[in-house]
């Protein structure tokens, strides 16, 4: 966080004049977020809002909020004593003046849409921790707050901005960024888990999860590469980056490998060509564990542009594959919620983002874990039904096939095999339905003719 940023929120703290902030869901995200933003003087969580009251209350005692701010009946008299005001009215939060960064971590993407549509309407930055509403439709919410003056912004400190920050430091630096992703825990067989096997996969007790307060159906989301999908398709759509073809490969290998693994094939790593996502695995495929391992990390490699700069490499120890050329850099961890105040002081105070889509280059379809029958109903992300899987969006948009946005709460009308993508065609969706239809102008707008 740059000096700057402090500086500028110490005088509000003085002036008695705080950054407020409105929280949106008060889950894993959120409570991680709040834990620490009440370290942090001049800033003042006004207003906290979720579909449960009992969830936000239980969010602020996990997090350790102070008892004398942990809520106010009112948004006035939050306002007046610094606490957080609660409601079940994410409108509401949206509407009020005071409010001027809206953190959106529902993880709805049709919620999620709706709120950020609101926040830009009512003149509130967005910073948009629900990357399922970025994916769907990221780009034409950029598009709107840009006319409406705001900022739409990627969380710091979920993996995607932290991404964005390392490629932006590398073009700035005049290196041609051949990579760009993360570590995760995969295994193929991860791709059909559900709800139900999720915590044996991940090996944790069912009771520390829930102790927790662990989503498994969220957690899922994670483990069945659907999360890793989504996450990559934020990444590409803000960079510029382009998927493969066939999407993610999940190698395994350990970061002193990175270099060797994420480069293109014709020199001998796993891509099918440079300027590209991709996800390293912390598990073999024979399911011995990675040693020295990014799953918990993100990492790009870049590729020297000369022969001086390939000796400047290996004179200044950077981590490099087997021929010196390519370079690995990498942050092992990433502290989630926990770090996301760089982006709320960034778009309030500096009306910066970090990161955010500058196009429509990925997409996330839904695939089917099972034999679906006519009639089921899709349940979404981390669920029984689905999982999502990275493509050019050109290809998808081209194929019909149905955004992971889009599969949740949805009955099929057509059979779908396992492993088949499914199809907008397949399934009965409302075409007039405020989201899916910014949805289809936003692949008329980059699609079209492709």
């Amino acid at each position: 966080m740059s000096l700057s940023l402090l500086n500028r929120l110490g005088a509000r703290a003085e002036a008695r004049n705080p950054l407020r902030v409105g929280l949106i869901g008060a889950g894993k995200f959120g409570t991680m977020y709040l834990s620490q933003a009440h370290r942090v003087p001049g800033l003042h969580v006004a207003g906290i809002a979720d579909i449960s009251l009992d969830r936000i209350r239980e969010a602020l005692s996990r997090a350790e909020w102070p008892r004398e701010l942990t809520e106010a009946p009112t948004l006035e008299q939050a306002l007046k004593t610094g606490a957080a005001w609660h409601t079940e009215d994410g409108d509401a939060l949206i509407r009020a003046n005071d409010i001027e960064v809206i953190v959106e971590a529902t993880g709805n993407p049709i919620a999620g849409t709706q709120h950020a549509l609101g926040a830009i309407e009512n003149g509130k930055h967005v910073i948009m921790v629900n990357v399922e509403a970025d994916v769907l439709v990221g780009p034409a919410l950029v598009q709107k707050a840009q006319e409406g003056g705001v900022v739409y912004s990627l969380a710091y400190g979920d993996q995607p901005a932290l991404i964005c920050e390392l490629v932006e430091w590398a073009r700035m630096s005049g290196f041609e960024v051949v990579c760009a992703g993360k570590g995760n825990k995969f295994m193929p067989e991860y791709n059909v888990s559900t709800p139900d096997t999720v915590w044996e996969y991940y090996g944790y007790p069912p009771e520390k999860a829930v102790q927790g307060g662990m989503n498994p159906k969220l957690f899922n989301s994670f483990l069945d590469g659907t999360k890793a999908a989504i996450e990559m398709a934020a990444v590409a759509n803000a960079t510029g980056l382009k998927p493969q073809s066939n999407g993610l490969v999940f190698p395994p290998g350990g970061i002193h490998e990175i270099a060797d693994i994420c480069r293109p094939k014709h020199d001998g790593g796993v891509l099918s060509h440079a300027g590209t996502v991709e996800i390293v695995s912390s598990m073999h495929r024979d399911g011995r564990p990675v040693e020295n391992d990014l799953r918990w990390g993100v990492f790009i490699t870049i590729k020297a542009p000369s022969d001086y700069v390939r000796r400047c490499f290996s004179e200044y120890g950077v981590e490099t594959d087997s021929s010196g050329w390519y370079a690995s850099v990498y942050r092992t961890i990433h502290f989630v919620g926990l770090e996301l105040n760089k982006s709320v002081l960034k778009a309030g105070l500096h009306h910066e983002a970090t990161g955010y889509p500058v196009g429509f280059e990925a997409d996330v379809i839904s695939v089917a874990k099972r034999d679906l029958s006519v009639g089921e109903t899709l349940d979404g992300e981390g669920g029984y039904c689905v999982y999502g899987a990275l493509r050019p969006s050109a290809d998808a948009v081209r194929a019909d096939h149905l955004p992971i946005g889009l599969a949740q709460g949805v009955m099929l009308k057509c059979a779908v095999g396992a492993n088949q993508p499914v199809r907008w065609s397949d399934v009965e969706i409302d075409e007039r339905h405020p989201v899916v239809r910014l949805r289809r102008e936003m692949e008329t707008r980059y699609c079209q003719g492709s």
